[in-house]
């Protein structure tokens, strides 16, 4: 499978990246919190969580941030390069939750010869924003 990149030029001010939906379930709490070796047990064990005064299980701030570049990477193409990123948390997101990333360019410069844009994200939750933030990235002009 081939993937296109995203060229500078074809990118303005005000556009959107494409919604994206991921459905989380335990397997995916669990797995990426023992990958990302976050061994905090809020994340793998039903009761510790709920002694810890939550209703479940819930992502770690690792797994959203890999699933954060990854919907910025992924709009870009392989030739899109991640330069910065912020990120503020917000609701957790627990099993049975669908993850909802929604985007859009804010900012459209150049600065010492790359090509970059500035976007703001958002990750959802039918409980609200599970994280927002902002993301600097360079595409190919």
């Amino acid at each position: 499978m081939e993937y296109a990149s995203i060229k500078w030029d074809s990118v303005n001010e005000g556009d959107a990246l494409p919604e994206e939906s991921r459905e989380i379930t335990r397997t995916t709490v669990v797995s990426t919190a023992i990958s990302s070796r976050d061994f905090q047990n809020v994340h793998h064990d039903h009761e510790a969580a709920k002694e810890a005064g939550t209703p479940d299980i819930f992502l770690n701030i690792l797994t959203t941030g890999g699933f954060i570049g990854k919907y910025l990477t992924d709009w870009s193409g392989p030739e899109g390069e991640l330069k910065n990123i912020n990120i503020k948390l917000a609701m957790p997101c627990y099993p049975g939750d669908t993850l909802v990333g929604t985007g859009n360019v804010v900012k459209k410069y150049e600065d010492g010869g790359n090509c970059l844009v500035d976007i703001q994200y958002t990750f959802a939750t039918k409980n609200g924003p599970h994280a927002m933030g902002t993301a600097t990235m360079a595409l190919p002009n």
